[in-house]
C-alpha cells in the first residue's frame, strides 16, 4: 500500500466514525408519526390540546364531529376513560389530554397496549390549564380487553 492510498484510508475511516452517532441518532429523533385528531368543532380545550401536541412536533390532522361515540368504540376507548376528544397516532389511540412528552414516551417504547387516556377534563392538564389551578391526575395505558394501568402520575 502506498502512502497516499494508506493515508486517504485513514481520512475515510476518521470519517466514518465520525458520522456514525450522528447517523445512530437520526433514526431516534424521526418525526412523530401522522395523529388524526377526532373532536368537535366547537370545543376550545381540544384546539388547545391540538397546540400542545403540534409545539411537540406532532403533525396532526383535525376531523370535526359532533358525536365522537362510534370513533371512541372503534378504537377500544374503555367507557371510563372516556373525554372529549380522540386521537389516532400510528397504531394507538389517545383519549383525552394526555401530554405529549407520554405519546413520544409511547411511541418510542413501541408499547404493547392499545392507548393513553386522561379520562374526564382534569384541570391542569394539557389544553386544560386554567391560571395557576392544578389538579393531580393519572394518565391511564389500557388495552382492548378493557385492562388498564396507570402509565404515570401528573
Amino acid at each position: 500500500m502506498q502512502r497516499r492510498e494508506f493515508l486517504g484510508s485513514v481520512v475515510a475511516a476518521t470519517a466514518a466514525m465520525a458520522l456514525a452517532p450522528r447517523l445512530a441518532r437520526a433514526d431516534v429523533t424521526a418525526a412523530p408519526p401522522l395523529m388524526t385528531v377526532y373532536k368537535s368543532p366547537l370545543c376550545g380545550c381540544c384546539g388547545e390540546w391540538v397546540k400542545h401536541v403540534e409545539k411537540a412536533g406532532f403533525t396532526t390532522k383535525i376531523v370535526a364531529m359532533e358525536d365522537l361515540t362510534q370513533v371512541k368504540r372503534d378504537a377500544g376507548v374503555p367507557a371510563d376513560l372516556e373525554s372529549c376528544h380522540t386521537a389516532l397516532v400510528g397504531k394507538y389511540v389517545i383519549e383525552g389530554h394526555v401530554p405529549a412528552d407520554l405519546i413520544k414516551k409511547m411511541l418510542d417504547e413501541k408499547a404493547t397496549f392499545t392507548g393513553l387516556a386522561v379520562g374526564g377534563m382534569v384541570v391542569g392538564s394539557p389544553g386544560m390549564e386554567q391560571g395557576s389551578m392544578k389538579q393531580p391526575y393519572n394518565v391511564t395505558a389500557f388495552t382492548r380487553g378493557g385492562k388498564s394501568t396507570v402509565y404515570a402520575r401528573r
